[in-house]
């Protein structure tokens, strides 16, 4: 079962203050190295705050942590099973689309596996990604727009992207239909030296 997003958002905020006391790192110093306030990063750490997907990149990116370990308790099993309805869901649209996270690995190179439905009328807009971050985007049933710097490619069902995540870019459905599409995000070098030298810029 899916996860409220009241659950989602103190799940997240026990995992933050617990990489960030791991690394015996005050609020400031996190702050200062996602570029996120304090103030927001108090309100995520209590559960108050639903952080939006770029934020939470900013702050695994800077904890080192992948975004999949930050929204998923640790798990020591070397297989995890995510069953029908059990993703955790990330983003909403104003339509009704959603943004589901099913399954990812585990730093310093990682890829996260997406399961997202844009209703009629839906837009996601992603900010740039670190450098290096790669995507792949396979339609399962309808038509999406992805726009990735300049460049803007419509796809149609069983049509498959590959693009630049480090970009700004965002996926639209002008389409009268809903649409539903697969997206596998290659992260790499979380929490290396250089990784952390790019979150603090």
């Amino acid at each position: 079962m899916e996860k409220s997003a009241a659950e989602l958002a103190t799940a997240i905020g026990v995992r933050v203050k617990h990489e960030r006391q791991q690394r015996r790192w005050t609020l400031d110093q996190l702050a200062e190295g996602t570029g996120v306030s304090r103030r927001m990063l108090v309100n995520i750490e209590q559960g108050a705050a639903n952080p939006s997907v770029g934020t939470l990149l900013r702050i695994s990116g800077a904890l080192g942590v992948g975004l999949p370990d930050l929204v998923e308790p640790p798990r020591s099993k070397r297989m995890k099973v995510t069953r029908r309805g059990e993703g955790t869901v990330l983003w909403t649209g104003a339509h009704g689309g959603r943004g589901v996270l099913v399954a990812g690995t585990i730093p310093p190179n990682v890829v996260e596996l997406w399961d997202w439905t844009l209703e009629a009328g839906d837009r996601q807009v992603s900010e740039p990604h670190t450098a290096g971050t790669r995507k792949l985007v396979q339609v399962h049933l309808g038509t999406i727009s992805i726009s990735s710097g300049e460049e803007t490619i419509t796809l149609n069902d069983r049509d498959a992207l590959s693009f630049p995540g480090d970009v700004a870019h965002s996926y639209v459905n002008a389409g009268p239909h809903a649409a539903r599409f697969s997206l596998t995000v290659f992260d790499p070098g979380v929490g290396s030296a250089t990784r952390t030298e790019r979150v603090d810029a």
